[in-house]
């Protein structure tokens, strides 16, 4: 294993990697995309892509395998997860709804371990949708389901319907851009609205810091509410010792 594979996932053998499964023209583009904003990863930003693109292709197990051990352990796969948080930050960014002054950003290991959080925050709800309301579940579409739900110009951190089949669209958000948080919700109320035709559809943020100009500005926006989460940590032994009589 090179010396860089022991955390960050190699671009070089990565584009090595494409080039032998016949992808060298999808991942020429990665390599030569622009990346020009305020976050000093660039290099992430393109591991995010090559993730995605290797996922899509069906082949990232088979690099994970040649390549990068690394991401087949469980700090791996939070590296994981942040790579394509990165890359679905930056598309945010492009659209504009992303991060527009550095100082508005943590330091490279405080943006990772953010993005894991939020990724394990989201599947958790995902799977107990009652936590927040009863009879809420989850939006299935075919083989598609309602996280991270793509739509022109973002995606929905989770898509549901409550108990009267009313869609109900679900934004996570730690510290980061609650200034922009009401905007970004109701611009993905609006599509929803749009493209479902099942009646005006609600709306959750769930943060773990609810500002005042938050609950003030929800006040004005009809059909939305605001949930603050709690963390709790349980400890379990999963190494006992085992006594030979």
């Amino acid at each position: 294993m090179e010396e860089d594979q022991t955390r960050a996932l190699s671009l070089k053998l990565a584009y090595r990697f494409a080039a032998d499964h016949g992808l060298e023209q999808e991942t020429d583009a990665i390599r030569n995309m622009a990346i020009d904003w305020t976050l000093k990863t660039t290099s992430s930003v393109r591991r995010g892509y090559i993730v995605d693109l290797f996922r899509r292709r069906g082949v990232f197990d088979a690099f994970r395998d040649q390549y990068w051990a690394y991401g087949k352990t469980p700090s791996g796969e939070q590296k994981i997860k942040w790579y394509l948080g990165l890359k679905i930050r930056f598309e945010d960014y492009l659209g504009g709804r992303g991060i527009e002054d550095e100082s508005e950003a943590d330091s490279e290991d405080d943006t990772e371990q953010s993005f894991a959080f939020e990724s394990d925050l989201r599947d958790y709800l995902a799977n107990n949708l009652a936590t927040l309301e009863p009879g809420l579940k989850l939006h299935h579409e075919g083989d598609r389901s309602g996280v991270e739900y793509p739509i022109d110009d973002g995606r929905i951190d989770i898509l549901a319907l409550d108990k009267n089949n009313r869609p109900v669209v679900i934004e996570l958000k730690l510290s980061r851009g609650r200034n922009k948080t009401i905007g970004q919700l109701s611009y993905y109320m609006g599509w929803v609205d749009e493209h479902f035709g099942k009646g005006p559809c609600r709306g959750m943020i769930v943060s773990r810091d609810i500002s005042e100009d938050l609950v003030v500005a929800a006040r004005r926006v009809p059909d939305v509410s605001l949930f603050r989460y709690r963390l709790s940590v349980t400890v379990e032994n999963v190494s006992r010792s085992v006594v030979k009589g």
